[in-house]
């Protein structure tokens, strides 16, 4: 009985030490965030008194949703869609930029909408419609455990490490992406407007830029 008592002592103790952990995590990520926002209007408000305008840094991270299907398209367009782990019409998933991956995108631009995601855009996402490859199974992401047992090895032990590292594309992005499973969204409410049209031509496909998150919103 003692020894019973001893090791749900000790599993109680854990238990607790985890949720410390997570939230300290958490806090974290949150005065992160808080400094960025402060020190972006910071600069905007100094380059505005010195009459410049402040550019901002090359985005890191795109969202790639696909709206169309494939059929009589060329083989190397389809294989670039399986790349990107877009096999069925609403699917989504997170790309780091970078010059490969640009011109992936580009190959594939009239079966896709992408763009720039806001960080609201991507803890929606893995909150809401999160799923992670575990043993090549698709298993829901509704604790911190899932995400620890999974990617704990590199240092990713909550739901907010993972995002911290999609949002800010982090040395581990690779392992983090690769856990989540593609994103199942809904037809957006209102429908699409034109898919046979650009983005900047009032349709749908290609780079919407920050107003992917609008889109992402009607799909979520």
């Amino acid at each position: 009985r003692k020894l019973v008592k001893d090791v749900e002592e000790k599993r109680k103790k854990a238990k607790t030490e985890r949720k410390t952990a997570y939230f300290k995590r958490a806090e974290k990520y949150a005065a992160i965030y808080k400094k960025q926002y402060i020190d972006k209007f910071r600069l905007t408000r100094e380059a505005r008194k010195r009459s410049e305008f402040l550019v901002p840094a090359e985005p890191k991270l795109a969202f790639v949703i696909r709206i169309r299907g494939i059929n009589g398209v060329h083989p190397k367009t389809r294989k670039v869609l399986q790349l990107l782990r877009l096999r069925q019409i609403n699917n989504g998933v997170f790309v780091k930029l970078n010059a490969a991956s640009l011109n992936m995108l580009r190959l594939v631009d009239p079966y896709i909408a992408w763009g720039y995601p806001s960080l609201k855009t991507v803890r929606e996402l893995i909150y809401k419609r999160g799923y992670g490859k575990v043993h090549g199974r698709r298993i829901a992401l509704s604790s911190n455990e899932t995400v620890e047992r999974s990617l704990g090895k590199k240092d990713i032990i909550c739901m907010e490490d993972l995002i911290h590292e999609i949002y800010s594309v982090g040395p581990n992005f690779k392992y983090a992406n690769a856990f989540l499973w593609p994103f199942k969204l809904t037809c957006p409410k209102g429908g699409f407007i034109k898919k046979g049209n650009h983005f900047v031509e009032g349709g749908d496909y290609g780079n919407r830029e920050v107003f992917i998150n609008k889109l992402v919103s009607r799909m979520n």
